[in-house]
């Protein structure tokens, strides 16, 4: 058995493990690899670059102490690190993803967490691609429809959430629609998607006629009655 030394004296730099690792996590896992596997992706995941940050399992072969550490009785490392990956998706701690292309079969894992699913989310929606090649571009992002573009540009950061809001959006009103309507609400300064989703409302039920083509009468109409409660909302 190979002693350990002891933590050094002075500021040391901390990993978060979140506390329902101890309280869910850690008693139901009764696997040495697997436990292995889940602290190092807490650690690991967090230092990595991107939006969406992810291990693939070649890189996971490729760091030495963890191979190290999952040396098994039986069997080769790389066999025990597939069985503790196997074992850490089907619990659900680590969500996988796989692209299928004529030069990779990459596996790609992400914690399950806000921004491991929002991940998953975006890849099954063709919204966003992981590289397998870090020396490329870590987000290869796949050009979105008009109506993505316009949200971010002028209303705010796209989530799952929105993302689905606007795609439902984009199915039930001419694109046009959609951008006065966000048109309106700038000019407002009411950058809340519920308020672009009324003005849509309330057009399909009045055929906007009445304000088609008119975005300063649009303007002063879209700041009063109903509409009023989203300034304060």
């Amino acid at each position: 058995m190979k002693g350990f030394s002891g933590f050094p004296a002075g500021k040391l730099q901390l990993t978060q493990v979140p506390n329902q690792f101890f309280s869910e996590l850690l008693p139901a896992i009764d696997h040495l690899g697997e436990l292995k596997l889940t602290l190092y992706a807490f650690w690991r995941l967090p230092r990595t670059p991107g939006d969406f940050p992810y291990l693939t399992r070649d890189e996971l072969l490729e760091d030495e102490l963890l191979m190290e550490g999952m040396q098994a009785a039986s069997g080769t490392a790389a066999e025990a690190l597939d069985e503790a990956l196997e074992r850490a998706v089907a619990r659900g701690t680590l969500l996988t993803a796989k692209l299928e292309s004529s030069d990779t079969d990459q596996q790609f894992l992400f914690l399950n967490g806000p921004r491991g699913r929002a991940a998953i989310e975006a890849i099954e929606h063709g919204e966003w691609r992981p590289s397998a090649d870090r020396r490329a571009p870590v987000e290869l992002r796949a050009e979105r429809p008009n109506i993505f573009n316009l949200y971010e540009q002028n209303i705010g950061p796209l989530t799952p959430m929105i993302a689905e809001s606007l795609r439902d959006a984009e199915q039930t009103f001419p694109e046009q629609w959609v951008e006065q309507a966000i048109r309106i609400a700038v000019e407002n300064n009411v950058r809340k998607w519920r308020y672009v989703q009324a003005i849509l409302d309330d057009w399909m039920a009045s055929g906007k006629k009445e304000y088609q083509g008119d975005t300063e009468r649009a303007r002063r109409r879209y700041r009063q009655g109903e509409f009023a409660d989203f300034w304060d909302a």
